[in-house]
């Protein structure tokens, strides 16, 4: 198997701030997140927004029993 090295279009380069990897029969997806510098919201607040708006359009929770 081949490796493939990609490159940041960025103009500096950073660590990313959370990875994930998922294995998904003999491959490993390795998945690199990075938050917007600067930024002020928290997840608490993001979270609070996607309720917020799934509220608006009427969407109920699926909860399992």
């Amino acid at each position: 198997m081949t490796e493939t090295k990609q490159t940041s279009t960025t103009k500096t380069d950073r660590r990313p701030d959370c990875v994930t990897e998922i294995r998904m029969g003999n491959s490993v997806l390795t998945v690199s997140g990075f938050f917007k510098q600067g930024a002020t919201d928290t997840a608490a607040d993001k979270m609070m927004k996607v309720l917020e708006a799934e509220a608006a359009a009427g969407h109920k929770a699926q909860l399992s029993p």
